[in-house]
């Protein structure tokens, strides 16, 4: 059986069945599914009924089961993504889910509901970016397994011979996957991200392709899958490789992340940060010993790369991890810890040097993949760096990106594409293309696990931090904080629907989905609502102080002189037609922030603030102190930024003196 799948389908719809016809030149095949027994045979074209409803497709993904009963996806839009060692590769798009059931009459309102919320879930696992699939190539492989494949491997079909960790459906085809002669109409897909472009330095031309595989075992959504399962599987594990394709030589440089290999957690509480928690009483030593036998098989040596921070709440962590590490004593791993924040801190981001050289030599062990053109393995890699820090995305992204460049540079000047003593870092054209894709990788990985763009990516475009990528790190943050708390639950059992580790079972006396919830997790949403609603108003009102002066209290030159000089009595406010009568005794004026008080007082206005009251409503209060903000300002009022206590004075103010009453009385 060759190692392909149907690349032109046609999809045909009958009450009673689906046809699926392969349009490939050559074959007669047709895949036909039952909507009422669900039974899957081949067949061929004469038996498509005429009065079918056809359409284009460009997939199966598979099959699911629902409470109205089961749904075939397909894939009905792709987006080339480039060609890679003359195979297509594409991007899937769009999707659609078929039911089975012509009606859903047979359902309850309440099974109604379910299977709404359902449907919900796999179309948003199918929302998020980064499905990619080839009909002629296995993408679940890097190039160095590829390379040491039986002849019987190769002539396997995809979905046999695919890393299963990779293939993200599955548990899609699992019907498909039971019979061997419909394997052509499987199509195993991978979830991660893929950029590929044609390069050129010195004159050559190359390809430059990178692949993250993100592994479908223990998959999920930051702070609800965290650390390692019984099998040894880590939080979200990638895979992600680098190639280079030159002259029909091909080389590759593979490197890993995945969440700390220990049974640790940390689940969403409305903190900022959560506090990650060790499981005191699991064996440690079992899980992580099967993960790295597992690694060791796969990959060989691994080199840990440990980016957590050394101190707070990360601190225990990195600990446990390295005592790990010291009480397996295996020779094929070695651990190097580096808190990134600290060396880091202040944008020094040129400390980053000190970690690439610590590991330059373990790099030029491991070595890469290479093979000429002949098709003859030059060298092989004898391991992989093994990357993380807490949430394995924004840090680990960015060493990722420089070991990467590192072993390019390398493997460049090997096949004669880099001048000796040439830089790649001077080639500009090419370092725009490499910065950005790597930056875009790190956005696919960050998306898919924490559902926002990476952090510390114009580091990754740009070579140096700015001051705007420090302001979108702080967006990326807030949309962080609230997706996690709030919205990721979803999103879990969402991917815990689409990969099998939850089944639907519409007998099930109780539905999942029906548990009530309690009031207090609808607190702190209401709350931030409120406050969000609080601010609009007072920013509103404010620009509505500055439009009309009778809102607030505006004091000419002549009342401004007398406050100066201690003679002021009395203050008059107006708001709203209402008039109220201050009388102010003891009034004394702090020093200013220019001690050279201005004497042409009539180019100013003076506002006066109330930070703790405000001074149009305290008519009906006697003996309250207020500690009140005069703020001078050449020109027209435009509004002040405060807190309670303290007045924060924007750049633009010339002078700011404070002052307290210490009787206001009604008159």
């Amino acid at each position: 059986m060759a190692a392909t799948t149907y690349e032109r389908l046609k999809l045909h719809i009958t009450p009673e069945k689906f046809y699926v016809e392969a349009c490939d030149d050559g074959t007669d095949d047709v895949l036909i599914i039952d909507r009422v027994s669900t039974e899957v045979t081949l067949s061929v074209k004469k038996d498509i009924p005429p009065s079918a409803v056809t359409r284009p497709i460009f997939g199966i993904l598979g099959t699911i089961h629902l409470v109205a009963g089961n749904y075939l996806i397909v894939i009905t839009k792709k987006k080339k993504i480039g060609e890679f060692f003359n195979h297509v590769i594409w991007k899937a798009i769009d999707f659609d889910v078929l039911s089975y059931k012509k009606t859903m009459l047979h359902l309850t309102d309440i099974q109604l509901q379910d299977n709404k919320t359902f449907l919900a879930m796999i179309n948003h696992v199918l929302s998020v970016d980064g499905f990619y699939f080839s009909t002629t190539y296995d993408l679940t492989h890097t190039l160095q397994r590829l390379s040491n494949t039986s002849p019987e491997f190769q002539e396997m079909s995809l979905l046999e011979r695919a890393d299963q960790r990779f293939v993200w459906n599955g548990h899609l085809l699992r019907e498909l996957s039971a019979q061997p002669e419909v394997h052509r109409f499987a199509l195993p897909v991978l979830y991660g991200f893929i950029t590929m472009h044609s390069c050129s330095i010195n004159g050559k031309y190359f390809d430059w392709i990178l692949i993250s595989r993100r592994s479908c075992f223990r998959a999920g959504v930051r702070y609800y899958v965290r650390g390692i399962d019984s099998e040894g599987h880590a939080a979200n594990f990638v895979e992600t490789e680098q190639i280079v394709h030159y002259n029909g030589s091909r080389a590759s440089f593979v490197q890993t992340r995945g969440s700390i290999p220990l049974y640790w957690s940390q689940r969403p509480n409305l903190k900022y940060k959560p506090l990650p928690l060790i499981n005191k009483v699991a064996n440690h030593m079992d899980g992580f010993q099967r993960h790295f036998d597992s690694q060791i098989i796969i990959y060989g040596k691994q080199v840990i790369i440990n980016l957590v921070n050394q101190k707070g709440s990360e601190k225990p962590l990195e600990q446990a991890f390295a005592t790990m590490v010291s009480s397996l004593a295996n020779g094929m791993i070695r651990y190097i810890a580096f808190d990134f924040h600290k060396e880091c801190k202040n944008m020094r981001w040129d400390r980053l040097s000190i970690l690439l050289d610590q590991v330059a030599e373990m790099q030029d062990e491991l070595s890469y993949f290479l093979v000429d053109s002949d098709g003859k393995v030059v060298t092989n890699q004898e391991g992989v760096f093994r990357s993380n820090c807490m949430d394995c995305l924004d840090r680990t992204n960015v060493i990722q990106s420089l070991l990467a460049r590192r072993s390019l540079q390398a493997q460049l000047q090997r096949l004669g594409v880099l001048h000796v003593g040439q830089k790649l870092e001077e080639q500009d054209e090419f370092e725009k293309i490499y910065k950005n894709a790597w930056a875009d990788n790190a956005n696919a990985c960050a998306k898919q696990y924490a559902g926002t763009g990476a952090l510390k990516t114009d580091f990754t475009r740009t070579g140096k931090r700015t001051q705007l990528g420090l302001i979108m790190d702080g967006w990326n943050s807030l949309i962080r904080y609230y997706k996690n708390n709030f919205s990721d639950g979803f999103r879990q059992d969402s991917i815990d629907l689409f990969l099998g580790n939850y089944s639907v079972d519409e007998l099930e006396s109780h539905s999942p989905l029906s548990v009530p919830r309690d009031l207090k997790f609808l607190a702190l949403p209401i709350i931030m609502v409120v406050a969000f609603s609080m601010c609009i108003i007072c920013l509103l009102m404010a620009g509505s102080a500055a439009a009309l002066p009778h809102d607030i209290c505006i004091l000419g030159p002549r009342v401004m002189e007398q406050l100066h000089t201690g003679t002021l009595p009395v203050i008059l406010a107006e708001r709203k037609g209402r008039s109220f009568c201050l009388k102010v005794k003891n009034l004394k004026a702090m020093k200013s922030r220019d001690q050279n008080f201005p004497q042409s007082l009539h180019r100013h206005w003076i506002v006066i603030y109330s930070i703790k009251a405000d001074p149009m409503q305290v008519g009906n209060t006697k003996g309250h102190v207020i500690h009140m903000a005069l703020v001078l300002r050449f020109g027209r009022f435009q509004g002040v930024a405060w807190t309670p206590g303290v007045l924060n004075a924007p750049g633009w103010l010339e002078w700011t003196l404070r002052w307290r009453t210490t009787e206001v009385q009604q008159l």
